[in-house]
């Protein structure tokens, strides 16, 4: 994706959705996104895959501005995957076209947390229709397990499934720091 572009679409989302940051200003955050091209290179990844990435948090100790997946639903390039290689070598029959992990690592981001998914739908209502992988704590990951988010009835909902389960409209949520 071209630089100019993005940082366009990257300014018009972020003034358009000030409850997402309501201290922080663009012009600091573009500041960063001059300064580190690979981190703009990896958000513009993100933008092609259907991710809306926009910023969510600024950490003080850091100084870091934290970008969250922000599309309605689970990005759409994102979805059909099991969640992990480990899940894709287990399948024999019908497997899915690869695992949410690797392309996370590919894209050059990180899947949601738990907590940050709920902190996530604090900002608004995702995942109305689709669901989204979440980093799976180790323990449930060795038994087999992965487990996923969405938003029904009002509720914020984390359930569970097997690792190497994929649907159509299941995708996942990525995370970036600059």
């Amino acid at each position: 994706m071209d630089k100019n572009l993005l940082l366009k679409t990257l300014e018009t989302r972020f003034k358009a959705n000030m409850h997402r940051h309501e201290n922080l200003k663009w012009e600091n955050v573009f500041q960063k996104l001059e300064e580190q091209p690979k981190k703009l290179e990896t958000l513009g990844k993100m933008e092609t895959s259907g991710g809306e990435p926009d910023v969510v948090d600024f950490d003080e100790k850091s100084g870091e501005y934290l970008f969250f997946d922000c599309s309605a639903e689970s990005p759409k390039e994102r979805r059909s995957y099991c969640y992990d290689k480990e899940a894709l070598d287990k399948r024999k029959e019908n497997k899915p076209k690869n695992n949410a992990l690797d392309v996370a690592k590919e894209l050059g981001i990180e899947l949601l947390s738990e907590e940050e998914y709920r902190f996530l739908q604090t900002l608004g209502n995702y995942d109305l229709k689709t669901s989204s992988w979440l980093k799976t704590p180790e323990n449930i990951r060795k038994l087999g397990g992965a487990i996923f988010g969405d938003f029904r009835y009002a509720t914020v909902f984390i359930y569970h499934n097997g690792a190497e389960s994929y649907y159509a409209a299941r995708g996942f949520r990525g995370k970036l720091k600059v």
